[in-house]
């Protein structure tokens, strides 16, 4: 995936074919770009495995050549001058992404499997732990938003003919696939797109354990981070609002509303969201009756 994010950069800038409004090699590049993210975040994981540990390296293996395989058609089509998502113009296009589609399933299933190992996984500090399993599981429920843009959008189902149509499924709601769009996501501009909840969902695999991270670092300059206590409460705050903001994205998406132009009653559920977080963040913070001594909370930050 890392060379494939080199071939769908430098495709961007020599091929100028555009497929659905988007340059035709921005896809892959993109699709490449989140699935090295994903992949080492997976693989971290699953050095966290204390039981089923041969499971979870051919969970782990059904991933990376169920995304490998998606990356293919991908690029084959590509190749061909073809776009490859809901394409239904010709039996072949269509064989392709029905193909394509089942990768995704089987995607989705490893990682559903590893997620289940992370869950039984006697992980010794317990915000680890959290980070860990709300991170797999927030990216489950991410990735399972795929799902919902291989259905008929409202549009193709008024139109009707859907067992002869050419495109069937999409990415925007209440708009075409292919208008005005953010630059580099390529989010619409002007509806909602579920692509939005799609990539906030998947990248908490990500996210959350960096919080944590960050959190172990800024320890040593911050007396009140050295208190495992206190980062495993951080660490719940965090995962509660990432949560609630992949709800909210998608709530925004599925009204038909883009993301760069969120109404009052979005922004007043933003603003709860945040004042929610704010509150917790700051009751986390809180001191503790009984701190550990300095010597037990640095050997908490042993890894």
């Amino acid at each position: 995936m890392v060379v494939m994010s080199v071939v769908g950069a430098v495709g961007i800038l020599v091929d100028d074919r555009v497929v659905a409004g988007a340059a035709i090699w921005a896809k892959p590049f993109k699709f490449a770009v989140s699935f090295v993210a994903y992949a080492l975040a997976l693989a971290w994981m699953l050095t966290l495995l204390t039981r089923g540990r041969r499971i979870g390296w051919w969970a782990g293996a059904v991933v990376a050549l169920a995304c490998a395989g998606e990356m293919v058609i991908i690029t084959g089509q590509v190749i061909r001058g073809k776009r490859s998502h809901f394409n239904h113009a010709t039996p072949f296009d269509s064989m392709l992404y029905e193909a394509m589609a089942a990768t995704v399933v089987v995607l989705w299933a490893g990682t559903f499997v590893i997620a289940l190992l992370l869950l039984r996984a006697r992980i010794a500090d317990r915000a680890s732990a959290w980070a860990v399993r709300s991170g797999v599981l927030i990216a489950l429920v991410g990735a399972g938003f795929g799902f919902l843009m291989a259905q008929p959008s409202a549009g193709q189902r008024a139109a009707g003919g859907l067992d002869t149509a050419d495109v069937v499924g999409a990415h925007s709601v209440g708009v075409p696939d292919g208008g005005p769009s953010m630059p580099l996501t390529g989010w619409s501009t002007t509806g909602g797109d579920l692509r939005v909840p799609h990539f906030i969902g998947m990248h908490a695999l990500q996210v959350l354990p960096l919080f944590l991270l960050a959190l172990i670092l800024l320890a040593p300059r911050v007396a009140r981070l050295r208190d495992p206590r206190v980062r495993l409460r951080l660490v719940l705050v965090a995962s509660g609002a990432y949560a609630a903001v992949v709800a909210l994205v998608t709530w925004q998406a599925l009204r038909g509303q883009p993301l760069s132009h969120p109404d009052g009653v979005t922004l007043a559920a933003a603003g709860l969201i945040l004042a929610a977080t704010a509150a917790g963040a700051l009751a986390a913070l809180r001191p503790h009756a009984s701190a550990p001594s300095a010597p037990a909370r640095n050997k908490e930050l042993v890894p």
